[in-house]
Formats: structure tokens, sequence, C-alpha cells
């Protein structure tokens, strides 16, 4: 079965980030995506591709639209290698410091377990690795963007504050170089792992459908190259089914691997609908499916993680998201231009004061941006926003069409006809849609239903939020002379979300959420949860760099613990097993099979001089060999010095004591003794002597081997019965007594000698 250092589930703002910083550090990392690659030039444009874009394997559909639909709110997630980097709108806002808090329908009020100050690092180092940069609105042709003037203007007009938030958009080929439309990228030192030429953003409005020029900084051109170029395993069509914990430490991961090239029709016997169950084992997993997956995972395989916190499902919103648009605005009595389909989907964000901001009776915070389409969407836009006014274009053509059927001399140039048909396109050209966000209430709760994912959410705790966003709207619809329009869901108090948040919470202990403030899951160690199912509430902003940042607070304290346990695991290879009770470690015993019991200095392991090492000994010192002893100070005779722990006894003997066993009796009549003359020569004794060399002019440190050892039968190992077992056990401790006499003599000899050594350098 396959093993590795680390499996790293889906491929989004959490598993990119933790993929790239485990094979940074040299671990071997596995990162498993259900969806497939997509690089520049390969997203959906045509209705027959566009037909095939949606997610849903079992009806032979492999695109990266994932369409959720629930009680309270309908969802859009994306599957593919960079997750919802693929269709989002740019935005890496930071989570407002005061805004570290989350509050129930009833008003109470808790910190977040992480705080602004906490983030703030890894939100440097997630914006430097992505190239975040605000939109160059004071730059032409960027200058030229009557959306993002739009919206300044109506937030000045009311007092709002507005900002160009950092975008994951490339509009200049390279650091420190003057923006341009259509120019080629520069690709980083690790390279691109699609190889496909990139160019700049040329403000076309497709961020949501995917970008064929390659402008977008997605992860795939970002955090998942560089770990590709460390050496991470990025496995496409690797749908993650099952987790459960692996009997002797880590994690077994089933997944099975879909063929995208495959068609349905071609495949009557549904084997790419139910391909075979694969599965491989790690040290780590990081659950990072987004929202919906990871906490569907974990809910799937619950049996296999008895004591799993009670928390699981809970706190779930949507990030206040709310969708609205404003239409035919104008300018006194000319059409006022906003072009939505111009520039990236978001240019300008408006931020509304927080009540935790210090604002008296301002509620909860949110943000509203200015939205887009592509250009090409407009020919479905107008007959959607506007259609008694293109069905009363149409009806009008036809009736012209049939009394022109009955003149003697029609009128056979139908341009003008045509051109009043198709019309002039001014509802699209000053309409534009508002995206609306904030700190709703996070009381949703995740659950299995027949083996399906279902949400139990409403509108009706977050209502305060809403209509407090919908006013404002409103008003920016009133500076704007434009109409305001409701997205037509709200009439059922439904909401269409594309930040799914929460099911798998963190928190300060296990009945308050799943996993703690660095996504580590409460009683599963090595088990990390890295995506937006761990956030306790909603972020406000848009969430993407947030859940970034997480993941690299997340990645450095896994990558320290995995250090501290490496070091843990050296010192009991070297010292034995401190600190750990009375669990001995196995260790092997050379070609005479296992040793079971804390591992001795070099000087004694359990061995006769020259014959390996004994195979029926478990050897334990009554000193400390866990903690370094002080220099100069050696134990008493005939016991353990001070400070010494009692004998460590191996599991199989249940805490008590066995008879010595009298292997060394059998081993010296049959002429495998101590070799006395080994020993007593000196510190030049070979690899076989029991006594280290000396360096001249250093102290030496007192020998461990004269703490007399205690012998523990193992299990199987042969004893004589009777009066033959008393005698062999009287020749066993003769032996030994000899065996240390002459280990202190060697010893004595040694420092005598460089006593000797030091007076003859000072004269």
């Amino acid at each position: 079965m396959e093993h590795v250092d680390a499996v790293v589930v889906g491929s989004g703002f959490g598993g990119s980030v933790a993929a790239y910083r485990l094979a940074e550090a040299g671990r071997s990392v596995v990162l498993m995506e259900r969806g497939r690659a997509f690089p520049p030039g390969s997203f959906p444009r045509s209705p027959a591709d566009m037909g095939r874009a949606f997610w849903d394997p079992e009806a032979g559909l492999h695109g990266m639209y994932d369409v959720w639909r629930f009680g309270g709110c309908d969802s859009v997630v994306s599957a593919g290698l960079g997750g919802g980097s693929l269709i989002y709108a740019n935005v890496l806002l930071r989570k407002d410091e005061r805004w570290f808090a989350h509050e129930d329908a009833h008003g109470g009020h808790k910190s977040w377990p992480v705080t602004r100050g906490d983030l703030d690092p890894h939100y440097d180092a997630v914006e430097r690795m992505i190239g975040a940069a605000p939109y160059p609105l004071d730059r032409p042709p960027y200058d030229d963007t009557p959306k993002a003037h739009a919206l300044a203007d109506a937030a000045a007009e009311l007092g709002l504050h507005a900002t160009l938030p950092p975008l994951a958009i490339s509009f200049a080929p390279e650091r420190g170089v003057a923006p341009g439309m259509g120019l080629p990228v520069v690709d980083a030192p690790y390279g691109n792992l699609h190889g496909v030429p990139r160019r700049t953003c040329k403000l076309c409005g497709e961020c949501d459908i995917g970008c064929n020029e390659g402008a977008k900084n997605s992860l795939d051109h970002t955090y998942l190259s560089a770990a590709r170029f460390h050496g991470a395993d990025l496995r496409t069509s690797h749908e993650v089914k099952a987790v459960r914990p692996r009997h002797g430490g880590g994690y077994e991961v089933d997944y099975v691997v879909h063929d995208p090239t495959r068609d349905p029709a071609e495949d009557p016997a549904g084997e790419d609908r139910h391909p075979p169950v694969r599965t491989i084992t790690c040290r780590r997993l990081v659950l990072a499916a987004g929202t919906y997956g990871t906490t569907f995972l974990l809910l799937r395989s619950r049996e296999a993680f008895p004591g799993l916190s009670p928390a699981l499902g809970t706190r779930f919103c949507g990030n206040g998201d709310l969708l609205t648009f404003l239409l035919r605005a104008k300018d006194r009595n000319r059409v006022r231009p906003l072009d939505a389909s111009k520039g990236p989907v978001i240019t300008t964000a408006i931020r509304l004061p927080d009540a935790l901001d210090g604002v008296p009776g301002a509620g909860r915070g949110a943000y509203i941006e200015d939205g887009g389409y592509p250009g090409f969407a407009k020919w479905m836009v107008e007959p959607t926003l506007d259609f008694s006014a293109q069905l009363e274009r149409m009806v009008k053509f036809m009736w012209g069409r049939f009394v022109e059927f009955f003149k003697d001399a029609p009128d056979t140039n139908l341009s003008a006809e045509l051109a009043e048909l198709i019309g002039d396109g001014a509802l699209t050209v000053s309409s534009l849609p508002l995206l609306g966000m904030g700190r709703d209430t996070a009381d949703g709760r995740l659950s299995l239903r027949e083996g399906r994912l279902n949400v139990d959410w409403s509108a009706e705790t977050s209502e305060e939020h809403f209509e407090r966003l919908r006013r404002t709207m409103r008003s920016i619809a009133d500076v704007l002379g434009a109409e305001y329009r409701d997205n037509p869901m709200w009439l059922r108090k439904r909401v269409i979300t594309v930040h799914p948040l929460g099911g798998a919470p963190m928190g300060d202990h296990p009945d308050e959420g799943v996993c703690d403030a660095f996504g580590e899951v409460f009683g599963f160690p090595g088990l990390y949860i890295a995506d937006g199912a761990a956030m306790p509430g909603p972020v406000g902003p848009n969430p993407s760099l947030t859940i970034a940042a997480m993941a690299d607070r997340m990645s450095t304290r896994l990558l320290e613990s995995a250090s501290r346990g490496k070091r843990r695991r050296r010192g009991r290879r070297r010292g034995g097993r401190a600190g750990r009770g009375d669990r001995p470690a196995p260790r092997g015993g050379g070609r005479h099979g296992a040793r079971v019991g804390t591992r001795a200095p070099r000087r004694d392991r359990g061995t006769v001089p020259g014959r390996g090492v004994r195979p029926d000994v478990a050897v334990v010192h009554r000193g400390d060999e866990g903690a370094p002893r002080p220099r100069g100070r050696r134990p008493a005779r005939g016991g353990a010095g001070r400070g010494a722990r009692a004998p460590v006894v191996p599991p199989h003997h249940h805490g008590r004591r066995r008879a010595a066993v009298p292997r060394r009796a059998r081993a010296h009549r049959a002429g495998r003794g101590v070799d006395r003359r080994r020993l007593l020569r000196g510190p030049a004794a070979g690899p076989a002597g029991l006594v280290q060399p000396v360096r001249p002019g250093r102290r030496r440190e007192p020998p461990p081997d004269e703490v007399p050892p205690v012998l523990h039968r193992r299990p199987g190992a042969r004893t004589h019965p009777g009066r033959g077992e008393e005698r062999a056990a009287r020749s066993a401790d003769a032996d030994l007594a000899r065996h240390l006499h002459a280990v202190r003599a060697a010893a004595g000899g040694a420092r005598r000698r460089g006593r000797a050594r030091r007076r003859g350098a000072r004269w």
C-alpha cells in the first residue's frame, strides 16, 4: 500500500497553501483533486461546452461548476485544479481587526480563537506569493472603467469608505513594470505547471467563468506550480470517498479515479460512474475539500472517529452573500454608463462600519462591491432584465412584417427594423450587479439525509444584516439615478452564496469546535482542516485570503510539531524512551532478533563482547538515560544515582518483576564469557571494547556501565528447573561482578593516564 508523509484533499486556498509549504519543507506530499486541470484557453465558452461545464460524475459530467440547492440557500463551488480560485472574483481582503468575533441569534458574543495579529504575517506571505495588486484606475486604459468611478462617487455622496481592494490579477508582465493589456506574463522562478503562455488582463469581465488569458493569478499558476516544483504529487480526477485513522498511527484515505475523457454513451456498464476504490496511507492528513466537501467527508466517516466533537456540522453560514441589481442609471436626462462587462468582475469595495468598530447602532459590518459579467453575456442579460421591452419590440417587428406583406410595394430594406428589434443596449450599458457580504449569523447546520448532504439554514436570523445591505444598495441606486431590483430569489427569502463557511469550526475545546486554533482536530493528532469549514463564523469580506492565511499558519504549526516529533524519536533511538512511562521501544537486535526495553548507551547494550546482542534480555538502567548526567558526578556503588528512575518494565510483564535469565551462565560454560583482556586494553580498545577513548585535555564522563543493569526474562526464554536454575543464577551473578570489576579497573587506568598527560603538558 502506498504511504506518504502527507495527503492533502482538495486544491483550493487551504489545500494549495498546505501542499506548497509541506513540499517546500521536504515532505512527501500527495494532493488529490477531484476535478481536472484547466490551463488557459481550455475554459468553456461555446453553448456545447457550457452545457458540460458542471460537476456530476455519475451523470458523466466533469466540469468545474458544482451547484448545490438547499432549503434556505443555493450555492456554487468549483471542481478543478485550483479549487475556488478558478471562478472567484480575485479579491484578497483581510478580515477586519475588530471583526474576529461571532454572535448567535440571541445576541451572544464570543471572540475567535485567533486574532488579526496572529494572521498578519501569514496574510503578508500569501499576498506576496499570489501577487496581489489594486486595480490601476489611475493609469490608461484602466482609467476608463465607468463602474469603478460610479461606485466611488456614490460612496463619497453617502459618506461611506470606498477602496480599490487588492486583486489577484496580472495587470503588468512582472512586478515593478508598468501595466498594459495583453502583454506576456513572465513566469515565476518555480515555473508554470500548465506550460501555457499567459497574458495580462484584457478587461473582458470573464473572471468568474475562467480566465482564458491566464491573467488571473489563480492557485494553479502560483501555489500549485510552486508545490510541484518542490516535489509535490498533484493528482487530478482523484476523488476522496472516506478517511479513517490507521492502526499504529497516521490515516488511511479511500479514493476513486475518474476518467473525464470517457464518453458516457460509450460506457453502458457505468464503469466510470462507480470506479474501484483505492487506498493510500499517510502520517498526516489535511482536509481542504471546501466547506461542503470536508464536512461531508467527516460526516460520512464519523463512525471511524470515535469521540469526534459534537460541533461537527455546526456554525454554517454563507458569509452574508446577497446579489442585487441597478438598472437604467441616468445622469439627468442622459444614460449613465456603468458597463458591468468592462474591467475585472470586481474593482471597488465599500465598507459598512460595524458596532464592534465603536460606531453605536451600526449593527454588523458588511461590504458592497461592484459586479460584472462577460461581454458576450449581454445578449442573455438584456432580455432577462427587460423582458417586457424585448417582447414589445418583437411584437412590433412582427406586426410591421405582417402589414408590409399586403402592400403592393413593400419595404425591402429591413436594416432599421432589425436594429430596432435588437435595441440600443441601453439597459446593459446602464445596469450593474451589486454584491453584498458581511457578518451574518452562523447558526446553520450541515447533516446527512439518506446519505446526501443537507443544510438547515434560514435568512430569518440574519434579516437585520440583509435589510441593512438592501437599504444601502437602494441609496447607491438613488445617487446614480438607477432603479433598484432585488434578486428574484429574495422573494422567497432565499440567497445564493459563493462563500459557504463552517461545518467543522475551530474552537477552544472539543465542545465548542471540531479543531483547535491551528486547524488540528481535537483528539486526532495529525488530522488537520484547512479550508472554509474551519471558520467559526463569517469572515465579512471575501474569505479567500483569510482561508489561505489560516492554512499557512496551520502549515507552520504542522511542520514545527513534525520536527519536534522527529527529534523525540531520534532521542528515543539514542537515549531511550524518556517521558513515555512504561512503554518501552522495540529495537532491532541484530541477527538474533528484536530486543525490548530502554536503549542503553553504546558501551552497554546488553551484549557479550564480540558476540552481539543478547537475544532474550531486556537491559534497563536504573539511571536516567534520557537526560545528560552532570559532569563529575557518578552514582553510588551498588545502586542508582541521585534522581534515578525506577526500571522500565516491558508491557508484557504487566508491571511485575521477573526472575533474571541465566543465559550468561550457559554462554560462559560454552567458552563465550567476558574477554577480560579486551576490557583491560584501556582507552584504545577498539569497537568491541566497552571503554571509549578520552581526548587529551578533556574531563572524562563517568561511564554509565558502572550502574548495574537489571535483567528481565523475555517470553519464551528457557530456564533451568529446580536446583540447576539456582546454580545458573549464582553463576550469572558472579560473572556480572567480574564484568563490573574489569570495567572499573579499565576506567581507573584511563583516569590515571589522563592525569599524567596533563602534568606532563604543564611542565
